[in-house]
């Protein structure tokens, strides 16, 4: 017997008409050099129609990749619509990589059109040669005062509008491509993660749902977490689905702005990785604000940070945890009744969890080799892995070897955790030897691999050091060919046209040889005991 609802699709465009029909008078703030400009959904709807018929006359193919390279804006929300509503995949460029991967993912998704705004153009525009499929540059002006190019690539956002005609949206396939995001959270390639209107859609549910962000109409939403880096974490989807009001930094993104932004706008829900709120903390602290909960994730959440918003701001920080590949929004530290009578070290350790897994995510740890199930005991350890309706099954056109699932279905994460007999995850370590700073990956091989390139080099392994502000940051360890010497700043030196300028490790140590493992492989393990008590210098 099966049953007689209606099969209704779960796609993007019934977010985007619900918001249009019923909150309509809805509020959306965007902030910029020149002040902060003010809308409406009813307006922004109107406006997205029109964006849809933009990339109709753009001639951008049917399924055609739309490329965003900006800040959190109004416009960008447009763009995070108007795409995949026709069709189109959105694709949003992190304004954060080094050139190189920029290139490289924009050859790879086989980008069509990249919508820029003007103060990010003087980091598009030096590529744009080398993004072969790119037709078109659409310049969203705001308000910076960057030159824009005389070529004719290169189109104005407004006046594109300003001469389109709406469009009707009506997207039949929930399993179609909706958006899709890039990772350099492994080493070699960045890997593509595409989202079906399924899983935005069933993501969204799940983010509005009380135990994650609880979104509602009551709600002002500050997404400080980039558009372009992990779909915002599902916020830019789920205000509108709430019909939240929402409030954008853009390009101010200095703490006393976002600081300002919250009190002035009256923000209720705001969310960002840990060293964001550590600059706020100082420009909020003591300052009347109507929030109720400040989300944070990317990385730990360091327990004194946490404590420190509670007892100066007046709530801790809600901890969550995800990845790109689980779009990203996989579990959630909303502290449960169980707790409600302990004391405040206990509540403070448990809020520093990772959290409960979100209904619709199923999570395990396991042995990663044998996939032999760990304890639940909150001792025993086993890597991470997840399974749910919007966790990644594959990459989008792997490179050859790499595999996201196991063969029994379940999402590899690469983390290290423990959970408790409730399922409570506590991240413990990684798998890999990926660098965690300010809640974005370093790759280990490529920094080592750019070092050993210098020809003084004979081998260089870098290891990850804890740092009070960004979690980690890089030590380089090298070893020079027999008979040479070498500064610290001459290795750095080396290094800067050759990785992101946050790459760039804190300090170098010269050592006589790089530990092997005995398979003649670097022991990362037995070098970050070597250097356990390493001090960083400050900055």
């Amino acid at each position: 017997m099966r049953g007689l609802m209606q099969d209704f699709p779960l796609t993007i465009d019934a977010i985007f008409r619900h918001a249009e029909t019923h909150h309509g008078d809805t509020t959306i703030a965007t902030a910029g050099p020149n002040g902060t400009t003010r809308s409406t959904y009813a307006e922004w709807a109107q406006r997205t129609r029109k964006l849809g018929g933009v990339l109709d006359t753009l001639g951008i193919s049917s399924d055609g990749r739309v490329g965003t390279f900006g800040w959190n804006s109004q416009r960008h929300l447009e763009l995070y619509f108007a795409a995949p509503c026709t069709g189109r995949v959105l694709h949003t460029l992190n304004i954060r990589l080094f050139p190189e991967q920029l290139t490289y993912i924009a050859n790879h998704a086989e980008d069509e059109v990249v919508f820029v705004d003007r103060t990010t153009l003087p980091l598009l525009w030096p590529l744009i040669d080398t993004m072969t499929t790119v037709k078109h540059v659409v310049v969203m002006d705001d308000g910076g005062d960057n030159e824009i190019p005389d070529d004719p690539r290169v189109l104005d956002y407004e006046t594109l509008l300003a001469d389109a005609e709406p469009v009707e949206f009506s997207v039949t396939d929930e399993g179609s491509a909706a958006s899709m995001c890039y990772t350099s959270g492994t080493t070699g390639n960045p890997k593509g993660v595409v989202y079906s209107h399924r899983s935005t859609v069933l993501h969204t549910m799940a983010v509005i749902a009380p135990n994650a962000f609880g979104l509602s109409v009551r709600d002002t939403a500050m997404p400080v977490v980039p558009m372009f880096h992990a779909n915002a974490w599902g916020i830019a989807h789920a205000a509108p689905a709430a019909g939240s009001a929402l409030v954008f930094p853009g390009s101010m993104m200095q703490p006393k702005a976002l600081a300002d932004l919250i009190v002035e706008e009256g923000v209720t829900f705001t969310a960002g990785v840990p060293t964001i709120w550590q600059g706020v903390l100082p420009e909020l602290a003591g300052r009347p604000h109507k929030l109720r909960d400040i989300g944070c994730g990317g990385s730990a959440v360091p327990k004194a940070l946490s404590e420190a918003y509670r007892e100066q701001v007046g709530l801790p920080i809600l901890q969550a945890w995800g990845m790109t590949e689980t779009s990203p929004v996989a579990s959630s530290g909303v502290l449960q009744p169980r707790f409600d009578d302990a004391d405040d070290e206990t509540k403070a350790a448990r809020r520093a969890r990772a959290g409960m897994p979100l209904f619709g995510v199923e999570a395990r740890i396991v042995d990663s080799d044998t996939l032999e199930p760990q304890a639940w005991d909150d001792a025993a350890t086993g890597e991470l892995q997840v399974r749910g309706p919007w966790c990644a099954q594959d990459y989008y056109n792997p490179d050859a070897g790499v595999q996201l699932s196991t063969d029994d279905g379940w999402m590899k994460t690469g983390d290290v955790a423990a959970m408790d007999e409730f399922g409570s995850i506590r991240i413990a370590d990684r798998t890999k030897d990926l660098i965690k700073s300010g809640g974005e990956w370093i790759s280990s091989v490529d920094l080592e691999n750019a070092i050993m390139s210098h020809p003084k080099v004979k081998e260089a392994a870098v290891v990850g050091i804890p740092h009070p502000k960004w979690d980690e940051r890089p030590l380089a360890c090298v070893v020079l060919n027999e008979g040479e010497t070498a500064t610290e700043e001459e290795i750095l030196e080396h290094l800067k046209p050759l990785v992101a300028k946050w790459w760039l490790p804190d300090a170098v140590e010269f050592i006589d040889e790089v530990p092997k493992t005995s398979v003649g492989k670097f022991s990362k393990k037995d070098l970050r005991s070597k250097f356990a008590e390493y001090e960083l210098p400050s900055g």
